[in-house]
């Protein structure tokens, strides 16, 4: 099957993008810092959660760096398979609430700079925004090494997410990464590339989980660490070096100025504002959940009556990362057969179905069906960025996916604030209630992207969500997106 042509103004991105930095066939892609941050982010989300289990819970135990609980190879602090105890519902209270004040520092900083380094990529390139929040992730890593080696108070973690913060962190490598890869397709590949991304991500998550908890219960917390410092370094390195530009032409442009900040707002502003709006409004409900449940799984699965060690820790969000592979595979098929959106639904109802169980899982064996029901659930977001991205002009990619990134950061935000307070206000009476409650929180998302759909197929409804569609390339006519909003087969 022969590529398919860029639009115009797309040829000289596509072409950068396909002659590496020595004249070959080479593509010098963006997955590679993702996948090298990501692994960083997996490793360090779960050890910094232990970390602060086990040295609040001992006192500042978790001398030079070992888990105090590593040789009794159980997460429950009382030892007993079962009672949860009120010292072990005052500790996970405890851990959630660090958890919150880390996530709130990283998002007040990174909200400004995600939305002021996202837009100026746009005329600068990606490589730039690719390579500032690498190296602020290799500086948090550090800051978390030192408190460690010094056995500091875990306040200091604060600075490391604060510094991560200031240079964009991990929201504006997503950002910058999904812009890339709109950068360099045309709008009815965008979908599939960006679930490429998507299952990196997956891919980087399934391997940090299962050497996070292998490692931790062998070497303690540090070595680990060191692992995130390195990956870090290294997806630094190659996006400053290696990593070859997506921009067709880069200009100079001035870093601190309103200019960055108003090319955001004026995407909700525009003709397409309504679908804007609505597709932003999904993504928003579909990420909290997302990260709202998985910053509760560690904690869920530490306490009683499942105690789980490190390496039942790391086999659990093994399990959860393997969704994005899965997921990757389902919408290569489904998509031959029906339109994205329905796809999506069918991720949501695989996503409400696996956090039913979670709710109400006791024993090891209901907490991997829960998770074996989560096969479709990473669907929903690839196809929501894919569409929003269709949405907007090639030049504002950018600033359309740092909005995205602080969507995303209020979603850390907002998860962090209401499931971490839901959790230990709900635990005398239902563990896993926050699942619970997350799995009705998507029903709104799956009501909107039906409703939209729905009116789309319809040509009296038009008006209501009518927006101006990219413009094919010159031979793309066979495989645009359809003008009543849902895809062509030659689209998938």
């Amino acid at each position: 099957m022969a590529e398919p042509v860029p639009a115009p103004g797309e040829e000289g991105a596509a072409e950068c993008a396909g002659r590496g930095w020595w004249g070959g066939g080479l593509r010098w892609s963006a997955e590679p810092v993702l996948l090298l941050c990501t692994l960083a982010l997996g490793l360090e989300e779960p050890l910094c959660t232990q970390y602060l289990w086990h040295r609040l819970g001992e006192g500042g135990g978790a001398q030079n760096g070992t888990p105090p609980a590593a040789e009794a190879g159980a997460g429950c602090t009382n030892q007993s398979q079962g009672s949860g105890g009120a010292q072990e519902q005052e500790l996970e209270a405890l851990v959630a609430r660090w958890n919150l004040y880390l996530n709130l520092s990283g998002f007040l900083v990174g909200l400004f700079a995600v939305t002021l380094l996202g837009p100026w990529s746009d005329s600068v390139g990606r490589r730039s925004a690719l390579t500032l929040p690498a190296l602020g992730m290799t500086l948090e890593a550090g800051i978390f090494l030192v408190v460690m080696y010094g056995q500091w108070p875990v306040g200091y973690l604060l600075v490391g997410r604060i510094v991560a913060g200031l240079s964009g962190d991990y929201n504006l490598v997503l950002a910058a990464s999904f812009a890339y890869a709109a950068d360099i397709t045309t709008a009815p590949t965008r979908t599939f590339r960006v679930a490429v991304l998507e299952a990196c991500l997956g891919l980087a998550g399934m391997a940090a989980s299962l050497a996070g908890g292998p490692w931790l219960r062998a070497q303690g917390y540090v070595a680990p660490f060191w692992m995130v410092f390195g990956t870090s370094l290294a997806a630094t390195a190659y996006a400053a070096f290696i990593l070859h530009e997506s921009v067709a032409q880069p200009q100079p442009a001035k870093l601190l100025t309103t200019r960055h900040y108003r090319a955001v707002a004026r995407l909700y502003v525009g003709p397409a504002r309504k679908k804007l709006v609505l597709f932003t409004l999904a993504f928003f409900f579909v990420v909290t959940v997302h990260f709202g449940t998985r910053g509760l799984l560690v904690l869920f699965e530490l306490g009683s009556p499942l105690c789980w060690g490190p390496e039942m820790v790391g086999l659990g969000s093994a399990a959860s990362y393997l969704t994005f592979l899965s997921s990757l595979a389902a919408l290569r098929l489904l998509q031959k057969w029906m339109p994205e959106a329905w796809v999506a639904e069918l991720g949501l109802l695989s996503n409400v179905s696996g956090l039913v169980v979670l709710s109400m899982a006791m024993t090891t064996t209901l907490m991997f069906t829960g998770y074996g029901l989560l096969f479709l659930s990473m669907t929903v977001t690839p196809i929501l960025r894919a569409k929003l991205s269709r949405l907007v002009d090639e030049t504002e990619q950018g600033a359309l996916f740092s909005a995205v990134a602080c969507v995303e950061g209020l979603c850390s935000l907002g998860a962090t604030g209401v499931f971490t307070a839901l959790y230990p206000a709900t635990l005398p009476f239902m563990k896993g209630f926050p699942f619970l409650f997350g799995a009705i929180l998507l029903l709104l998302p799956a009501a909107i992207i039906g409703w939209i759909q729905i009116q789309d197929s319809k040509p009296e409804y038009r008006h209501f969500t009518d927006v101006a569609e990219p413009s094919p390339g010159p031979t793309d006519s066979g495989s645009t997106v359809a003008e009543n909003g849902s895809e062509t087969s030659s689209t998938r």
